[in-house]
């Protein structure tokens, strides 16, 4: 290669860019710029200074690989960088933050990091899901991340089109959004939480820890799907067990609060808690009511149980974001959602803690405990 060619080729392979932008600005912020990696500015030739000595061939080659540096410079620029949306119907403060943490960092494992070579939007959301979800999908991502199927239905409805990856989703095919769990069709995919049938393994549970229990109330959002799934499965098996059912809960914390307190006022009382976002925001609220009205109650995951409550089974959602980080992946690398089967949860917990227990005056039998995964004394 003559010498012309070597710092042609050091031009474009063996600089080193660096990016002038303020930390806020975007990744696609027009006033991001490059700066060359050499100093373009010819200094005026000086026949006294040893070494000036500088071919006329050496100039053309020099300033050849100026325009091409600049030329890669620009191709690189005209890169979409992927994005990646994240819609979550949880509070910004919420424990639930611990399962994005873990998507992120199982998405670095596999190569993407955010601010490098892929961005990540957030949407933390409440209340008005569809307006979250437009605007997500108004910046065209590459792959949406959304959890519960409150939040999956809004995305459904603002896009047909845009890959998503959706957890903590109890029946995808009933609710519309897969065409079969092997083949889900469309544009969606994703991890089940669980199944409608985990309601009568909760109120099993909260039998054999509390056997005096003849009426259990369930907290729940009347209008989700996963709800009302989760409480039929509930009053099923309360038939068996010759238990009283009483529906608790409503549109927000107050009526959660009133609901449980006048159910409280009668004897031999629990309470389950079904997984949706209503009662996930609500936690530590619903926690400190049981422990206040001494009831026994039933939650869906491990962590309700490290925040004080009495007894809790459900599968393990930070593994489930692991799994969809890798769903992501593959759809970054051209894989479709539709050739992705959804997937079930295969790691259930039960976690019980002896201190809220003793303080319920509740013996838990050795059995259980033995049967526990996790046991906080």
């Amino acid at each position: 290669m003559t010498r012309c060619g070597c710092l042609l080729s050091r031009s474009l392979s063996g600089a080193k860019r660096t990016y002038l932008f303020a930390p806020h600005m975007s990744a696609f912020d027009p006033k991001r710029t490059h700066r060359p990696p050499f100093d373009l500015t010819i200094s005026r030739y000086d026949p006294h200074r040893r070494g000036a000595v500088m071919k006329r061939r050496d100039v053309i080659c020099l300033l050849g690989g100026v325009v091409a540096y600049n030329f890669a410079a620009h191709a690189q620029q005209g890169q979409r960088i992927p994005r990646i949306a994240v819609l979550q119907p949880f509070a910004t403060d919420t424990p639930e933050r611990v399962r994005i943490e873990a998507f992120i960092q199982e998405l670095q494992r596999l190569g993407w990091t955010d601010g490098r070579n892929l961005q990540v939007e957030y949407r933390w959301e409440i209340r008005d899901l569809r307006k979250a979800a437009t605007e997500l999908v108004a910046l065209s991502p590459s792959v949406i991340l959304v959890s519960t199927t409150p939040a999956v239905s809004a995305m459904q409805q603002a896009t047909k089109t845009i890959p998503i990856v959706f957890t903590q989703v109890a029946d995808p095919v009933s609710g519309g959004f897969v065409a079969s769990l092997a083949k889900p069709g469309g544009n969606m995919t994703g991890f089940t939480v669980f199944d409608y049938d985990i309601g009568a393994k909760w109120l099993e549970l909260l039998k054999e820890i509390a056997p005096n229990l003849r009426r259990v109330g369930v907290i729940r959002d009347p209008t989700s799907t996963t709800s009302i799934g989760q409480l039929a499965a509930v009053q099923s098996a309360a038939r068996f067990l010759r238990m009283e059912i009483s529906p608790l809960g409503g549109q927000d914390v107050n009526d959660i609060e009133r609901t449980v307190s006048e159910f409280a006022q009668g004897s031999n009382g629990g309470l389950i808690s079904v997984a949706v976002p209503l009662t996930v925001n609500n936690r530590n609220r619903i926690i400190a009511l049981a422990a206040r009205l001494r009831l026994p109650a039933m939650y869906p995951f491990r962590s309700w149980v490290a925040d004080g409550g009495l007894i809790g089974y459900g599968p393990d959602p930070i593994e489930q974001h692991r799994q969809a980080a890798g769903y992501v992946d593959r759809i970054l690398k051209g894989e479709k959602p539709t050739d992705l089967p959804v997937q079930g949860a295969t790691k259930f917990e039960l976690a019980i803690n002896l201190q809220t227990a003793k303080a319920l005056g509740l013996s838990v039998p050795p059995t259980l405990i033995a049967r526990a995964d996790v046991v906080i004394e």
